[in-house]
């Protein structure tokens, strides 16, 4: 498992009793997170629909173990201090280090790399690699990326969101992914109103079904993990690799079979307008064991290959 070297933390402050509607802590962590840029690129989890979230402010609801929990986290130097509510605010609150990637080590990526690379990690020092633990939340709008566009996919997944989830606990208008077991006793019919394809529903219901069994992965190696994955049909390397790196915190698995990723990768470290996954993984060799790191560096660039092709167009599900 990637990010086994935390970077320096230390936690202070306890943790009220459940029964509190609010509950708080304060960490710190240096270097500190950027939230923008540590949970923006996450797929599980959900954020304020009014307050995007900001360099040192921002809300995410998501489920634990423990039930459902809404974080408000405000970071001041190297200083966060969070507040949660709701019956999993606890269990959110004792594994906010790793949330925020206290044991992801910025500090260690390569310095004798590409001109690029370098400039790229001073731009984004305050990414920080996640370790969420959801493997559902993360599996389900992964699922729904699957081969559509970054907007089909949204779009499926607030109409997913909005049909099936729940509301937040806490006090702003948040809302939770559907629960494995409402998603586990849908019919493909269900989903068809909310524009999802036939296969990616028929996945999204086998995975709520062995939700207990995937969550395993949270305490397994990546190796390990990427196994327990792509046993399920419908899983493969990209969906494991982005589950892994999200749930495990690891700042090494590289999603292999994304459309644009292999192009932007190979343009940006030696400008080559095409490539494959091997190619890729060639040139992010120099950056192991942080090679998703330098590629979600350059996705979050902007920097892109040039297109030859047509535009992608938003497609029809009935289609697939």
């Amino acid at each position: 498992m990637g990010g086994d070297g935390p970077g320096p933390h230390v936690l202070s402050g306890s943790l009220p009793p459940t029964t509190l509607a609010r509950v708080k802590r304060t960490i710190t962590l240096d270097p500190a997170p950027d939230l923008r840029l540590t949970f923006g690129h996450l797929h599980g989890g959900t954020t304020h629909p009014h307050r995007p979230l900001g360099r040192s402010e921002g809300w995410r609801a998501s489920r634990t173990p423990q039930g459902a929990a809404t974080l408000h986290l405000l970071v001041d130097g190297v200083r966060i201090d969070a507040t949660g509510w709701g019956p999993g605010a606890e269990w959110a609150l004792e594994h906010l280090p790793d949330l925020l990637g206290a044991r992801d080590d910025p500090t260690s990526f390569p310095t004798n790399s590409h001109r690029l690379m370098r400039e790229l990690r001073k731009q984004f020092f305050g990414l920080r690699i996640a370790r969420t633990e959801q493997v559902h939340e993360a599996l389900v709008p992964i699922i729904l990326g699957q081969v559509v566009t970054r907007t089909e996919a949204r779009r499926a997944e607030r109409r997913l969101i909005e049909e099936y989830g729940e509301d937040a606990p806490g006090p702003e208008p948040l809302r939770l992914q559907p629960e494995p077991a409402v998603l586990a006793r849908l019919k493909y019919e269900d989903f068809h109103p909310l524009g999802i394809a036939r296969k990616k529903a028929l996945l999204i219901i086998e995975v709520s079904r062995r939700a207990a069994r995937l969550a395993e992965i949270a305490g397994m190696d990546s190796l390990t993990a990427e196994k327990r994955l792509q046993a399920v049909p419908g899983i493969g390397p990209w969906s494991s690799a982005l589950v892994i790196s999200e749930c495990l915190g690891d700042p090494d698995a590289v999603p292999v079979g994304d459309y644009h990723l292999p192009n932007t990768v190979a343009w940006a470290l030696a400008g080559e307008a095409r490539a494959t996954d091997g190619r890729m993984l060639e040139l992010l060799e120099p950056y192991r064991p942080h090679r998703y790191r330098a590629a979600l560096m350059l996705k979050l660039s902007g920097i892109g290959a040039p297109k030859y092709g047509p535009r992608t167009e938003v497609r029809s599900f009935s289609n697939y």
